[in-house]
C-alpha cells in the first residue's frame, strides 16, 4: 500500500511540472492503456471459448492445418496487443518519454510473423509471399541496425 501512495505522490508531482501537451500525451496514454486492457479481455475471453468449444466438440486437433492457423492467430493478436500495451505502459511509468521505434519495429515483425502464421499460401501467388518476405527482411534488417546503434550509444 505504500508503494502505491508513493506512486500517486511521484504522479502529482509529475504532473505539476507537466506542460499541457505532456499533459495531454499522459491521458491519452491513459486511455489506450485502458481500450487496449478491455481488446486484450476480450481477445482473451474469445480464444478461452474457442479452445473450448473445439475441445468439447471434439474437434480440436492441433495437426490440423486451418485449427493451427486459427489458434495461433488469436495467440499472435493477443501477443501484438500486449506488446502495444507494454510499449504505452513505459510512456506512463516515464521510463520512456514517446513510443521507441524498436518498439514500432518489433511489433511489426510481430504482425508479420502471424499473417505468416495465418496465410494460406495456396490462395496467394509466388509475387506475394517474396513481398511479404522481403518485407520481414527488411523489418528485421532494420530493427538489427536500430538496436546496434542504441547498443553503442549507451
Amino acid at each position: 500500500m505504500l508503494l502505491k501512495n508513493e506512486r500517486i505522490k511521484e504522479l502529482f508531482h509529475h504532473w505539476s511540472v507537466m506542460t499541457f501537451y505532456e499533459r495531454f500525451e499522459h491521458l491519452v496514454a491513459l486511455v489506450l492503456t485502458g481500450l487496449i486492457a478491455v481488446i486484450i479481455l476480450v481477445a482473451l475471453w474469445r480464444l478461452g471459448t474457442e479452445v473450448v468449444r473445439m475441445l468439447v466438440l471434439d474437434a480440436f486437433d492441433p495437426l490440423d492445418h486451418a485449427v493451427f492457423q486459427t489458434i495461433f492467430g488469436m495467440i499472435m493478436t493477443l501477443l501484438i496487443a500486449m506488446e502495444f500495451k507494454h510499449s504505452i505502459l513505459q510512456v506512463l511509468e516515464r521510463k520512456a518519454h514517446i513510443i521507441q521505434v524498436e518498439t514500432v519495429l518489433l511489433i511489426a515483425l510481430l504482425a508479420m510473423a502471424r499473417k505468416f502464421i495465418i496465410l494460406d499460401a495456396k490462395e496467394y501467388g509466388a509475387q506475394v509471399l517474396a513481398a511479404l518476405a522481403l518485407c520481414v527482411t527488411a523489418l528485421g534488417a532494420t530493427y538489427w541496425l536500430i538496436k546496434e546503434r542504441n547498443g553503442r550509444q549507451r
